[in-house]
Order: structure tokens, then C-alpha cells, then sequence
């Protein structure tokens, strides 16, 4: 499998304009240079090194071998869910079990007509291209991404006004896999062209801690069981970020320890970095205060809490809402967000007015 990457774009750690520093948000920051090199290197390669997600990778197993047996090009994919679960690696492992060149972008790399066609002719038959974030394509790039999809040909216009013509020109057929973190947005269009959807949720603890025994062994980090779990449940659901968690657990267990990780060093280490036991860091406990003392509980609008915060909205119902949702601390109502009682519970305060439900 080779591999080609589009966007080599790397965005520098710093502190945002809100305030919060790296450790505050260890869970959302930005991954540096060498973090992106270890990711690589810790990103299965094939499905049975892939855990988790079992209802999807069977489904994929199967249409890749039907697809092999009928010597078709495997149909155009859509993955969807929230961020660092295993889209980007499901694509590469697609391109690996078919031995063919994956080439990745993303949706705001692609700005010009010209930038698409560039990729969309040197895919060779089978390849894989794998576009991030799809749902930001512009819809300019997206109509013209229609009938590549469809039947494999691209329309582009020369000359204007009256000597303006369309030439045809075709393609070698591929394998379009795009994901989003907002499924949502994604034109019905754009929906409609794809063959296979899969939405990719949290991970339990139990898969999460194989995956932590995994990386272990592959950055030679002894790691018990008990520590393991430790980090997992912490883990917020996210191979991403048990991976990253674990690498800090590594930094602290070799300055302050003996280099070897237990309950208590994974205990010790992640409370240093503002992570508490159910996986919160102090953004995820800022925005709860915000919703439980300056909104009464709720009910508040997205707008209104990325104010109040100075923080993006994006990062708020990307990143951090999803999985407050999932544990139970937050719920939608048409109004807006209200803390759930789990909230309140978790900073040892009177439940939420029973009148928000």
C-alpha cells in the first residue's frame, strides 16, 4: 500500500484565546509534530489488529471480499462519528487489505476545481481516495465531484461565453471514502452518491484497554492490567485520546516513578493533568459550571455557551458535547442544553430543577 497526503499542514500548539492553557486541555489539544509520528506508528494496519467497532469491520470485511471476488472496485464509503474513534485508520486499512494507494485530503485543502482534478486523475483503478471532513467541501467542489462518483468522469469547461464548451474526460474507477464528525451537514446530494454508511460510536473500557496493552507494546511501556483500566476509563471513549493519555502517564512514570505504570501512577498522572475519573478535563468541567451557575441548569443555546466561554462553538459541539452526552451529563432539549443531575452529582450539588425536564 502506498500512501499520499495531501494536506501537510501541521497547526502549532499555543495557548487560545480564552485562557486555557496545554494542560487544561490536554483532551482537545492539537497534536504536535512528533505526537502525529507516533499515531502513524501506533495506527493498525490490517482488521484483525483493528479492536472494537465488530458490527463494522465485519460489514467491511465482507463487502471487501465480495468486491474482490467479483474483481469490482469496492463501493464509495461513509464514516461518520465524533473525533479519534478510527475513521482515518479504517481508510488506510481498506487501502492495505486491497493493496491499493490511498491518497488523503480534506475538505478545506480542496479549494479550487483544479486541486480536485489534479487527485482525481492520478487515482489509478482500485485506489482509494479518502477525504476528511467532507461535509466542508465547497459546493462548487462537490458538484463536480458528482459524476466522478457516479460514472467515473469529470466535466470541465474551457473558454467563456459563446466559445465556451464542456469536455468529458474520464477517470480510472475508484473508491471514495469520506468522513465527517458532522453527518448532519453533508448534502443529501452528496449522501445519496455513497454506497456504504457506518457511524463509528465510543468504545467501552474493556477494547479500549486492549488497545492501551497494544500501544504499550509497540512504544516498550510496561503498563498492568489495573493501570490500563485506570486509563481507559478516562479514556473518554477515544482510542485517541487512551493513546495520548498513555504517552503522558509514560512522561510522569519515568520523572517521578520507576518508568512502570500502575492504577496508582495512572491515578497520580492524569489528576496532575486535570483529567478526573470520569474522563473530564477542565474545559468539559468549565462548561458544565457555565450551564449549572450562570444559566440556572439550562436550558442554553450553543451560541450562548461559546460566548460566554470564549471558545469555539465547533470544538464545543464537535468535541466536548458528544461525549457529555453519552455519560449522561447533559441533555438536549428544543430549548437548548440542560445539565442533567449526574452534573450536579459530580460537583456535590442539590439535583437539577426538576421544572428544566
Amino acid at each position: 500500500m502506498k500512501f499520499i497526503n495531501r494536506e501537510a499542514k501541521m497547526t502549532k500548539n499555543k495557548k487560545n484565546e480564552s485562557g486555557y492553557d496545554k494542560r487544561e486541555k490536554i483532551l482537545l489539544e492539537q497534536d504536535t509534530e512528533e505526537d502525529l509520528i507516533l499515531n502513524i506508528s501506533l495506527r493498525p494496519q490490517k482488521f484483525s489488529d483493528f479492536v472494537g467497532q465488530k458490527k463494522i469491520i465485519e460489514n467491511l470485511k465482507i463487502s471487501l471480499t465480495a468486491a474482490q471476488k467479483r474483481k469490482e472496485v469496492l463501493e464509495h464509503i461513509f464514516f461518520s462519528g465524533p473525533p479519534g474513534l478510527g475513521k482515518t485508520t479504517l481508510a488506510h486499512i481498506i487501502a492495505h487489505e486491497l493493496d491499493a494507494k490511498v491518497t488523503a485530503t480534506s475538505g478545506p485543502a480542496i479549494e479550487r476545481a483544479g486541486d480536485l482534478i489534479g487527485i482525481l486523475t492520478n487515482l489509478g483503478k482500485g485506489d482509494i481516495l479518502f477525504i476528511d471532513e467532507i461535509h466542508r467541501l465547497s459546493k462548487v467542489i462537490e458538484e463536480f465531484l458528482y459524476p466522478a462518483m457516479e460514472s467515473f468522469q469529470i466535466d470541465f469547461v474551457i473558454d467563456k461565453g459563446p466559445y465556451a464548451k464542456t469536455i468529458k474526460f474520464s477517470l480510472k474507477p475508484f473508491t471514495l471514502i469520506g468522513a465527517t464528525t458532522r453527518a448532519g451537514l453533508l448534502t443529501a446530494p452528496m449522501r445519496e452518491r455513497f454506497g456504504m454508511f457506518h457511524h463509528l460510536d465510543f468504545y467501552e473500557a474493556e477494547d479500549l484497554v486492549e488497545i492501551i496493552k497494544r500501544s504499550s507494546k509497540i512504544l516498550n511501556i510496561f503498563v498492568d492490567e489495573e493501570g490500563a483500566l485506570e486509563i481507559a476509563r478516562r479514556s473518554r471513549g477515544t482510542p485517541r485520546v487512551a493513546n495520548r493519555l498513555l504517552r503522558r502517564v509514560r512522561d510522569y512514570a519515568e520523572v517521578k516513578k520507576d518508568g512502570k505504570i500502575t492504577k496508582e501512577i495512572a491515578d497520580e498522572a492524569l489528576s496532575l493533568q486535570g483529567v478526573d475519573k470520569e474522563g473530564l478535563d477542565n474545559i468539559d468541567r468549565k462548561i458544565l459550571k457555565v450551564i449549572i451557575e450562570t444559566y440556572k441548569g439550562g436550558p442554553v443555546g450553543i451560541e450562548a455557551l461559546s460566548a460566554t466561554l470564549n471558545e469555539e462553538k465547533d470544538i464545543i459541539s464537535d468535541i466536548v458535547e458528544p461525549f457529555l452526552l453519552k455519560i449522561g451529563m447533559i441533555k438536549r432539549t428544543p430549548r437548548g442544553r440542560v445539565a442533567a443531575d449526574k452534573a450536579y452529582a459530580h460537583f456535590n450539588l442539590k439535583g437539577a430543577p426538576k421544572e428544566l425536564f
